[in-house]
């Protein structure tokens, strides 16, 4: 995610801005995020415990 951040900052300084470029690393970013809320628990998750 890192890296793909650095990527997209880099490609925004650049006169040519390449977009097929900018368009990866936003993806990749994304699923990054994605990976890692799914780790995070729910903060309602004790709730949905007692109602099962």
């Amino acid at each position: 995610m890192i890296i793909a951040i650095i990527i997209a900052l880099y490609e925004q300084v650049k006169a040519e801005k390449n977009v097929y470029v900018m368009v990866v690393a936003i993806v990749v970013f994304m699923f990054g995020m994605m990976q890692l809320s799914a780790k995070t628990p729910s903060k309602n998750q004790d709730k949905e415990d007692e109602n099962v």
